[in-house]
């Protein structure tokens, strides 16, 4: 279905078919692409082996690489694309990247960065399926400890730099506050959604409309009806996959029933789905409660987003085809879901009347990154003064003395192979 949609991304479907696409009342033609494929997987590419952190790490790189640095969208337009993922199910952070690779290169451009913001960490587990890597050594190294510990400091400077766009009065610093509190005191994927709704209902009544600024529609090479066609997929995918697996009783068949139903009804993404895979892949004998911890542990040690822990899962249950299988059928639904969200959101987003309740929203998601720099970055990667004075030095070479990350995630890797 995905390689469809990209075959017919230029032509697909006419006015006839499709319609302009409409966002708040402005109609315009299906955007041009303003780069290409190669750039989009150049990018992610290197995203993939350096993004250490977990999900709100890679959120704070992706605003460093493409917001503050590229200029693909700005802070705004960022803001807006973190809460929408944050609605959906699925991992937030590879559904952030998929939309941005479809900004910038069309369905090609989701589907490159998708592939390279996975693939390294997916290939390193499903190595490690097959024994080839010790996950005691890795877990442990100095190196990537450093490398733990400069996600904090990332993840500081994406809530440094949003906070001056998005919160720069009292009103919407108070919302971010406010929002932190909220999710620091009542930590779950329900008190996420909870608090960004509440915080669009706050600036919907309390925030002034007059200084609201139209907000540009996004670059969107579909409209409406290849969204709905993506939601009717994702349901009968829902559906018809368990049937089939009723049915034919193939392993193949439960074990993309299995991981597509995991990244399909999973809110919060990262850890959260560890239980559902978990009851998908222990009882039925695929794999043993301890293969299943050490291959978490491992995906502890490698760069990229949590869900790649499916590689390493498909590996152990049926080899390298398994893991692609396994790989594919839990991302499949967050490239459906996003591709169906995007445009109702996009028409929703640039209507005069939301833009308020987005400026509540936006300030909400400043202070969700402020509480996740907290718990569980900064709980789960400082342990002692060392940690926090190398995440303070990170800090200080990111903000003031404007070094590139590449450099200052090397000069932590090192520090913490030194030191740490």
């Amino acid at each position: 279905m995905l390689s469809e949609l990209g075959e017919q991304r230029d032509a697909i479907e006419t006015a006839e078919d499709d319609g302009p696409a409409q966002s708040g009342g402005h109609d315009h033609a299906r955007a041009m692409p303003a780069g290409t494929v190669r750039e989009v997987f150049g990018v992610f590419a290197r995203l993939g082996v350096t993004s250490f952190g977990g999900p709100v790490a890679h959120l704070g790189y992706f605003r460093n690489e493409l917001v503050a640095r590229r200029r693909w969208v700005d802070d705004a337009a960022y803001a807006d694309i973190v809460a929408l993922c944050q609605f959906l199910p699925g991992p937030a952070s590879s559904q952030v990247g998929i939309t941005l690779g479809l900004l910038r290169a069309g369905v090609r451009g989701a589907l490159a960065a998708w592939l390279a913001f996975t693939l390294p960490s997916a290939i390193l587990l499903a190595a490690f399926a097959y024994g080839v890597a010790e996950v005691d050594d890795v877990a442990n190294a100095g190196w990537l400890r450093g490398l733990l510990v400069f996600s904090v400091a990332i993840v500081a400077q994406a809530v440094w730099g949003m906070s001056t766009t998005l919160c720069p009065d009292r009103p919407r610093a108070t919302i971010a506050i406010l929002a932190a509190i909220v999710v620091l005191l009542w930590p779950s994927a329900a008190g996420q959604v909870l608090v960004i709704v509440g915080a669009g209902l706050v600036g919907w009544r309390l925030l002034p409309r007059a200084a609201t600024l139209p907000a540009r529609p996004l670059a969107l090479p579909f409209g409406r009806r290849t969204a709905l066609a993506c939601w009717a997929v994702f349901g009968g995918l829902l559906v018809a996959l368990p049937l089939l697996s009723e049915l034919t009783d193939r392993r193949d068949i439960a074990v993309a029933d299995g991981f597509f139903r995991a990244g399909s009804l999973v809110f919060g993404g990262g850890h959260v789905v560890l239980p559902l895979l978990e009851r998908e892949v222990v009882p039925p004998g695929w794999v043993t409660e301890a293969e299943f911890v050490a291959g978490y542990g491992a995906a502890q040690a490698v760069p990229g987003p949590l869900f790649t822990f499916s590689s390493y899962l498909g590996g152990v249950i049926g080899g390298l085809d398994m893991a692609a299988l396994a790989l594919g059928a839990i991302f499949l639904p967050s490239f459906l879901i996003v591709f169906g969200a995007l445009p109702f959101w996009d028409a929703l987003r640039t209507r005069a009347g939301f833009q308020s309740a987005l400026r509540g929203i936006n300030a909400a998601v400043v202070g969700l990154l402020l509480a996740a720099l907290y718990d569980p970055l900064w709980t789960s990667a400082i342990e002692g003064r060392g940690d926090a004075a190398l995440a303070l030095a990170a800090f200080g070479l990111l903000v003031l003395w404007k070094l590139p990350p590449w450099l200052v995630a090397g000069l932590s890797a090192l520090t913490g192979l030194a030191l740490l």
